[in-house]
């Protein structure tokens, strides 16, 4: 790989670019001067500054990606996760204090583990496993046996302001993992996901010290990375922070014939005043995919085919897949006093994709199977925003903490696509089809080379919650409700004709209780909901027509309550969930109309332990147990069956380890579990599950007076071939294969 290529990847000038440097420079200009104004109303006395005897208060500035007056909650012992996470409209929460099962992985633990992507790290936490989306190199994420696709995931609060099919670790300081529903807390997800949990990414700002870092990689296969960190504060006390960071990542993987190139570039500013805080973040993002692995899908096969060996490639060799995005948010607040504060933000994002794909159907368990291809344009022009008022008050020895706020999702998609039909094939002994022509056969919906308005999309909500505490806030209880509008309206790719509108408004409560009898124990537990819009009838059923075709039903809500405990002790945290989520079902029924029937039951626990046992050691592991059934499907024998994709079990340890004979050397290790599963609803495809270990060390020295730190890890170390991840997307069961043994490296320079 030529180094060199990370100039002209990143500092070319095409006009996503000049809009993010345009867009950079006004925003960068904006926050100055707010910023001079406000060291020219603070100027010292010059009587304090002649006076030796005064001595001034020290103000340390705490990097805030949300422009909290109190910054980040601090790292828990052994720096790996953090000691709380924002929560939705609640804003920043201590562990103890909320009655929801969340954590947050901190930059350093991100970092140490060499994640490139949220995928990549999430598949160390014991309540997630990564998936794919439905026909694309999308990352999915199952969460208490739902899936929420990154087109869901938050940034700093705003729902689809990142890039939708992958999220370089470069944009981020810090992942937070909400497990469970979350209308109430977050609003609806734009894709009608999030029933399990929800993610949030938080940008990364400027710490108390000045940072220059860069960062040289070799990954898996022949991945060379090149990655710039560096920030600074300035001005009275600090106030104004920059932090930039970027990244160049190019040449082939560990698997056959695969290979990816990606950029990136992302600035934060922040700004703290005395009565207001305010932060900016823009960022450009190109991601270049060619010859990646497609999934495989079952079909008519009467048992799911052996894993192939982890490098092995069944993709056509001119299949593609390019996103590029550009992205910015804006976020403030004010104090009014010491009891009521004004917040908002407002995101946008303009994202291009463009691919050729070639998904694998197989038919028989030998391996034989069809090739099918589908190429697609797609435009997304996204807003978010949102605004509140929080503050706090008393009522005799009742404290409150209330937030009002108010939110709005808008969206545009432009798309176009073809596709034409299957031609013959193997899982493992591939059939290279080199001529990418179209056939007579091919079908072309819309136009490649000027796409067409598709899809509208806007939410519209507000929101009331009070948590209010007794007994030295001993015991906390939250009530909340929102108020949830989802409008969509979709179009004929060719006439621009309305094809088909949605507009359904629903009320969605919740309740939260906390009780911590002692420092180091809380009990808590929930009811709240979470909502989808609901399914469209469709036209015909077995070449009978539905009753109700094309007819919307109401929105979907799914219904979850929990209990657990919690326990922390300053160096060893742990916590124990118990839940049960009803999301519903829709079928067609014996009078050949599509109704609202049935649900899916998911019951499960979830306990993770993480700290610092002793000093030279930390720890996070975890396990998950999920029983997830549908109930009244409309057809007997799938009743009672377990949900696609879904394991019973599933366990995580990660261990660091400093090494006392070498002074800096860390060894570090990872196991992950993932039980059998199945493809079809109606479980006769069972799939085998597989457990994996990752193996690494990091090493802290100084070379020619600079720090430096050396890391190394092999994942998948026994080799394992397995299929990593079944379905994605509701009742489909494809596969995803794990990946093969490989090697990656890093060298860390501080300047």
């Amino acid at each position: 790989m030529q180094l060199s290529r990370l100039y002209s990847a990143l500092f070319r000038s095409p006009s996503s670019l000049r809009a993010l440097g345009s867009t950079c420079l006004s925003t960068s200009v904006l926050l100055i001067g707010a910023s001079q104004v406000a060291w020219a109303q603070t100027e010292p006395n010059t009587d304090t500054q002649s006076d030796p005897s005064v001595v001034l208060d020290t103000i340390v500035v705490t990097s805030s990606a949300d422009a909290s007056a109190d910054g980040l909650p601090t790292a828990y012992e052994g720096g790996q996760v953090a000691t709380g996470s924002r929560v939705g409209i609640l804003g920043n929460q201590d562990i103890m204090d909320t009655p929801f099962s969340t954590t947050s992985y901190t930059n350093e633990y991100i970092t140490n583990q060499q994640a490139q992507s949220v995928g990549d790290l999430l598949k160390k936490d014991p309540t997630v496993r990564v998936a794919r989306g439905f026909g694309n190199f999308q990352e999915a994420y199952f969460m208490r046996g739902f899936v929420t696709t990154s087109d869901d995931t938050m940034y700093n609060g705003l729902y689809g302001i990142l890039p939708r099919q992958y999220i370089a670790t470069e944009l981020f300081e810090r992942v937070e993992v909400q497990r469970g529903a979350s209308t109430m807390l977050n609003g609806a997800a734009p894709s009608g996901g999030n029933s399990g949990g929800t993610i949030n990414l938080l940008p990364k700002r400027a710490g108390n010290e000045p940072l220059r870092e860069v960062t040289l990689g070799y990954g898996p296969g022949d991945q060379g990375k090149v990655a710039v960190d560096v920030s600074d504060r300035f001005g009275a006390d600090d106030a104004f922070g920059v932090r930039f960071n970027a990244a160049y990542q190019d040449d082939d993987s560990a698997i056959d014939d695969e290979s990816a190139t990606l950029g990136l570039a992302a600035l934060g500013l922040d700004y703290r005043g005395d009565q207001y805080r305010l932060s900016a973040d823009l960022g450009w993002q190109d991601n270049k995919l060619e010859e990646t692995r497609p999934s495989v899908t079952l079909a008519g096969a009467s048992r799911v085919p052996s894993a192939p060996k982890g490098s092995k490639n069944w993709v056509q060799p001119w299949t593609y897949s390019n996103e590029k995005d550009v992205f910015g948010t804006i976020r403030g607040e004010y104090d009014f006093n010491d009891s009521i504060t004004a917040y908002g933000a407002y995101g946008m994002r303009r994202g291009d994709e463009d691919n050729s794909l070639s998904d694998l159907t197989v038919t028989n368990t030998n391996g034989a199977g069809t090739t099918a291809r589908f190429d697609n344009i797609r435009e997304d022009k996204v807003q978010s925003a949102e605004l509140g008022l929080r503050g706090q008050w008393q009522t005799g020895k009742i404290d409150h903490d209330w937030v009002i706020a108010a939110d709005l999702y808008d969206q545009e998609e432009k798309g176009a696509y073809a596709f034409e039909g299957a031609r013959p094939n193997n899982l493992y002994r591939p059939i290279k089809y080199r001529d990418n022509s179209w056939s007579d056969t091919a079908v072309f919906v819309g136009n490649a080379n000027n796409p067409t308005l598709t899809n509208e999309k806007k939410l519209q909500s507000f929101a009331l919650a009070d948590t209010f505490s007794l007994f030295d806030d001993k015991l906390k209880t939250t009530l909340g409700v929102r108020h949830q509008n989802i409008e969509t309206t979709s179009y004929d790719f060719n006439t621009q004709a309305k094809t088909a509108t949605y507009d359904e408004s629903k009320w969605t409560p919740s309740i939260g209780i906390v009780y911590q009898p002692t420092m180091d124990w809380s009990v808590y537990g929930n009811y709240i909901e979470s909502l989808a819009p609901g399914k469209k009838a469709p036209l015909e059923n077995g070449g009978n027509p539905v009753t109700n075709a094309g007819q919307d039903l109401a929105p979907y809500v799914s219904e979850q309550t929990e209990v657990g405990v919690k326990y922390d002790n300053g160096t060893i945290g742990s916590s124990l969930a118990i839940f049960r989520i009803d999301a519903a079902r829709a079928y067609i029924d014996d009078t050949n109309t599509f109704t609202a029937n049935g649900e899916n039951r998911h019951q499960g626990a979830e306990l993770s332990i993480f700290g610092s046992p002793s000093e030279n050691m930390r720890l996070i592991a975890g396990v998950s147990y999920l029983s997830a059934k549908q109930k009244d499907t409309g057809d007997v024998t799938l009743d009672g069956n377990r949900v696609i994709g879904l394991p019973k079990l599933q366990s995580n340890v990660n261990l660091e380890y400093d090494l006392a004979a070498v002074e800096g050397l860390t060894l570090t290790g990872d196991i992950i579990h993932t039980g059998a599963r199945y493809a079809d609803n109606a479980n006769t495809l069972k799939v085998d599950g597989y457990t994996t270990l990752d193996l690494g060390a990091r090493y802290r020295t100084v070379l020619a007076g600079q720090d430096v730190t050396l890391k190394g890890m092999v994942t998948n170390v026994t080799g394992e071939d397995y299929w990593q991840s079944v379905g994605g997307y509701t009742d489909f069961g494809y596969l995803n294969a794990g990946d093969p043994t490989a090697l990656k490296v890093s060298a860390t320079f501080n300047f």
